[in-house]
Order: C-alpha cells, then structure tokens, then sequence
C-alpha cells in the first residue's frame, strides 16, 4: 500500500521517514519530496508497505502523531492524476485585439 504523509518537519530525512514506519511492518521504500530546484524538503512524502494490513495500522496510529513539534497528517495515497497538456485560457496581448476575452 502506498501512504501520503504530510505536515512534515523540513528537517525529515528518507531514513526518518522509514524509521517512523518500520515498527508497523516491512517498509518498502520512504520517499520526502523534496524540490527540483533548491532540493530542499516539499514537507511531504510517501511510503510503500507491502503488508496492508500493516499499513492501516500504521496510518491509524501515526496520523495527528507530533514529529518535531508538527502533527502529521497520514493517509493512503491516491493514484496520481493525469495532467492535461493545454491550458483551457486563451492568451492575451496587449498588442492586438484579437485575443481578448
């Protein structure tokens, strides 16, 4: 089962990330996103449980927990959306008319 967790401290390793988990059961993989650019931490990560059982349980009992002074938010992850391509607004230019609204 793959598990969202949010409201994490900016401080949270991958490695803390799977510590907080493995007490519950297997840890397949804990991941903290972090961003593209300054590669610091979004505050957010997932982790992958084999054992579903196992991973509600950990969900019930971690969710609303305090790490580092931050009460988490754990859930089961939903499937990633898929992104349209186009942007439905049409554009505007101040230098002609013909793409106004």
């Amino acid at each position: 089962m793959n598990i969202y967790v949010s409201n994490l401290s900016f401080n949270v390793t991958d490695e803390d990330l799977q510590d907080f988990f493995a007490d519950y059961g297997e840890v397949s993989s804990a991941k903290v996103i972090t961003d593209k650019f300054t590669n610091k931490s979004r505050g957010f990560g997932f982790v992958e449980m084999s054992d579903d059982e196992a991973a509600r349980k950990a969900i019930a009992e971690l969710d609303g927990g305090i790490v580092e002074g931050r009460a988490i938010k754990v859930t089961e992850a939903r499937p990633r959306e898929e992104r349209s391509g186009g942007n439905d607004r049409r554009s505007f230019s101040p230098r002609s008319n013909s793409n106004r609204y």
